[in-house]
């Protein structure tokens, strides 16, 4: 007599229909997971995408000034002004420099709340064009959205899990579309519109599923970077072999002990509201007053350097504390350019005294991680080739929304009463499985959080569905 398994080895139909019932579940479980966080990431990344055009319709008045023959005031003056339309415990953290005649310039202040705030002052005639709240503005809300639902580090961390999920419902959903017979384009490649009911409905998911399966790929890939827990220490690993290691043994042993009792800081806690993704990890050097009382440098004179080094538009960061630093960061693509000039991304951190120049970081010094981070992102955010990447980033994000719906619907339909109509658990799979369990070891290596998160879901598949076969 043949026991279940030596059967399913010698016949390759229960095989297949084996295979197939447990590809079947855990696309059904990753699908269960991922389909709200997939509709929140589909529609805020459609709405952020178009970030510029919206910001512009939004915020014309405050963004744009005439363009006007006459010399601009000096930004010391211009953030003095600024400082006027802001209560007077509020601390100027950020200033932009531009060489756009037809731009205003942006004061940030961080409030007594711990909140902050920009002031927007014409550049010719000194007129404060009005306010607007950093945290509160609606882009940075669909940006806090579609990054952690606002829910901070656990919100972060659940978009996270819900990202490297997907690869587990790309990957199994792809392995259920393909196919078992012949191949015909019609319901393989498209759609056959003529079916009705739920078969449609499953036509519509697969179908097009397929196809826009490399968009949502590539979405993944490019947005992990920016996650939680991965992101963040694959950012730290990356920065540790490349950049952070060349600058700093460049950079005078002095600066780091103008102030023994400070902490290093890292680029992304600085408070500019774009900064480049190759450098979010470098460690920020410290000034050193080599004179008491020491004297800070103005703002002009730290534009002036920042001009003759060859950077006349970017983010400048000002330093507040006696060891803090000038930053000037330049990352196109963001704010007011809409096409990313990547070669151009350049950060350089400058000693508030002395005018020094400690740390030059430019496109060309970032590694090929970092290059080919910095130019997914950028694709990611509909910033690389203009309006045609804005297009394609839109549709692809619109067909995985359609893929949630198509799904729930197609899983409503099915649905039994009082149950939550998942595939009956397969209790002898046949040895064609073991690739795709090598497949979820992978993922659950490379991505330790979703490891634990597979593992948990693997036990109480087992632990409450035992009998189910």
């Amino acid at each position: 007599m043949r026991t279940p398994l030596q059967f399913s080895s010698v016949d390759p139909a229960l095989s297949a229909s084996r295979n197939y019932r447990i590809l079947w579940r855990w696309h059904f479980y990753a699908g269960l997971f991922v389909m709200p966080f997939l509709i929140a990431l589909a529609i805020t990344g459609t709405i952020y995408v178009f970030k510029p055009q919206i910001d512009a319709a939004l915020y014309a008045d405050k963004l744009f000034v005439a363009a006007s023959t006459q010399s601009p005031i000096s930004y010391d003056k211009q953030l003095t002004i600024a400082a006027s339309a802001v209560p007077e415990e509020a601390v100027a953290t950020s200033i932009s420099v531009s060489n756009n005649p037809q731009r205003s310039t942006e004061a940030v202040f961080r409030l007594a709340s711990g909140e902050s705030t920009s002031v927007y002052v014409n550049p010719t005639t000194g007129k404060v064009l009005g306010t607007l709240s950093v945290e509160h503005r609606i882009m940075n809300q669909v940006r806090q959205i579609h990054r952690d639902l606002m829910l901070g580090k656990w919100g972060g961390w659940l978009m996270e899990l819900a990202a490297c999920w997907t690869l587990i419902m790309l990957g199994t959903g792809i392995a259920l579309w393909w196919p078992r017979t012949a191949f015909s384009v019609r319901g393989t490649l498209l759609p056959r519109l003529h079916l009705r009911g739920r078969a449609i409905w499953r036509e519509l998911h697969m179908v097009v599923g397929l196809w826009v399966a490399i968009g949502a790929l590539f979405f993944i890939l490019t947005g992990l970077p920016w996650s939680s827990f991965w992101g963040k220490n694959f950012q730290a690993i990356v920065t540790w072999a490349s950049v952070d290691s060349s600058a700093k043994a460049a950079e005078p042993e002095h600066v780091h002990a103008a102030e023994p009792s400070a902490i290093p800081m890292k680029m992304r806690n600085l408070p500019l509201a774009d900064i480049p993704w190759a450098v979010g990890a470098t460690t920020v050097p410290m000034s050193h007053p080599h004179v008491m009382p020491p004297q800070r440098l103005s703002i002009d004179q730290v534009a002036a350097i920042a001009a003759r080094n060859g950077m006349l538009t970017y983010q400048l960061a000002l330093p507040t504390k006696t060891a803090s630093v000038f930053t000037a960061s330049y990352a196109p693509g963001a704010s007011e350019f809409l096409r990313s000039d990547l070669d151009r991304q350049r950060t350089l951190h400058i000693d508030q005294y002395s005018g020094k120049i400690l740390k030059d970081m430019r496109f060309s010094d970032y590694n090929p991680v970092s290059k080919a981070v910095t130019l997914g992102v950028a694709l990611h955010m509909g910033e690389y080739f203009g309006l045609a990447n804005q297009l394609i980033c839109a549709a692809i994000s619109l067909a995985l929304l359609g893929m949630a719906i198509t799904g729930f619907v197609m899983w409503w339909k099915r649905r039994p009463a009082r149950s939550i109509g998942a595939p009956k658990r397969v209790l002898n799979p046949p040895p064609s499985i073991h690739r795709w369990r090598g497949f979820l070891a992978v993922m659950g290596i490379l991505f330790p959080m979703m490891g634990v998160s597979m593992l948990l879901v693997w036990l109480g598949d087992t632990l409450f569905f035992r009998k189910r076969i």
